[in-house]
């Protein structure tokens, strides 16, 4: 049993008040004119939504206590531990015993996806890459229990921003993936969580082919946040962002390739519409790397088509048919998610 903890700017810019037309003409030029228009009518507030924690407690138990309590609940079709709040403000959720000792946790549905995907399985060795605040994290953690309810296997989580990685320490704690006395108390044998603040490209070059999983939620320029009444949402936006996004995201693909076994699973996922950013990232590292192949993804989930052409550079025809793309609506928002298999 382990669990231990290592500790290894953005620039101001003028806030604009409306989305960036540029930006608006590139959607266009990805989705055509009829999506696009339906994507810009996304770009407002979500419901609360969260998940069960079932490293504390159960989805029956979470849905009673809420129900009994007068909240309004949706379940979500593809993940039995998710809700939808149907009533009530998010604050009534805070005040909650069973959102404060982190029985619940509030999570986008879309942040919910890359994980399932990624499948970890109990035993395994996972890696999550760029963790904070923590959301896949616990949630992967929960999904290395074995059918009994016990964690096992190892487990590590990385950020290197200091005011995040506390947060994800904070999380992590509260949600029960680490649990300091069972530490101290050897409790948890055959269960090791580690938490790292190191920058990612560096740190992949310190587990040489030694993950079967690896969850890569790669820092990006966001595009699928956007929300129309926020500014900050989206003045930040340019296309020299998304280029910037696109170079530290191929370093920390590469970084997290090198520390996956031949035979395990990456998975590469973003919040954001960019091309470069997935279609075109995934399509260059594919191309360039001999012993990569692209899985399929199951998952009842709206899609989006996947980009086949973007600025006259065309898409792999494998990140084409097998990548998924989330079709944002009014509770969830846009994520592009691929499956990566290390052949052997």
């Amino acid at each position: 049993m382990g669990f231990c903890v290592s500790m290894g700017k953005n620039k101001k810019t003028k806030q604009s008040t409306s989305i960036s037309e540029i930006f608006l003409e590139r959607l266009t030029e990805m989705f055509g004119v009829s999506l696009s228009e339906e994507i810009k009518s996304t770009f407002v507030k979500k419901p609360i939504t969260f998940r069960a924690n079932s490293l504390k407690t159960t989805r029956q138990d979470i849905e009673k206590i809420l129900l009994e309590n007068g909240f309004k609940l949706k379940d979500v079709s593809w993940y039995k531990d998710a809700f939808i709040l149907q009533n009530k403000w998010k604050q009534d959720i805070l005040d909650l015993d069973i959102y404060k000792t982190g029985k619940i946790y509030l999570q986008s549905l879309a942040s919910m996806v890359p994980p399932l995907v990624l499948s970890p399985q109990s035993g395994e060795k996972v890696l999550d890459l760029t963790a904070a605040p923590g959301s896949k994290t616990s949630q992967i953690a929960a999904l290395m229990s074995d059918s009994e309810g016990v964690r096992k296997g190892e487990l590590v989580a990385n950020d290197n921003n200091r005011i995040r990685f506390l947060k994800l320490k904070h999380n992590m704690e509260l949600l029960g993936v680490v649990n300091s006395s069972a530490v101290i108390e050897g409790e948890l044998d055959d269960w090791q969580f580690t938490l790292r603040s190191e920058d990612g490209v560096v740190l992949g070059k310190e587990y040489p082919e030694y993950f079967d999983k690896i969850l890569l939620d790669a820092p990006c320029s966001a595009e699928a946040r956007f929300l129309v009444d926020r500014p900050k949402s989206f003045s930040y936006w340019n296309e020299q962002k998304v280029k910037e996004m696109a170079h530290k995201q191929s370093d920390l693909l590469r970084s997290a390739w090198g520390a996956l076994k031949p035979g395990g699973v990456l998975v590469y996922s973003t919040c954001t519409f960019a091309p470069e950013e997935n279609e075109l990232q995934i399509s260059k590292f594919v191309e360039h790397t001999s012993n990569c192949e692209i899985l399929p993804i199951d998952l009842d989930v709206a899609r989006l088509p996947i980009v086949k052409i973007f600025k006259n550079k065309e898409i792999n025809k494998d990140v084409v048919k097998k990548s998924l793309r989330i079709m944002p609506d009014k509770e969830m928002e846009g994520f592009f998610v691929v499956k990566l298999l290390k052949k052997g």
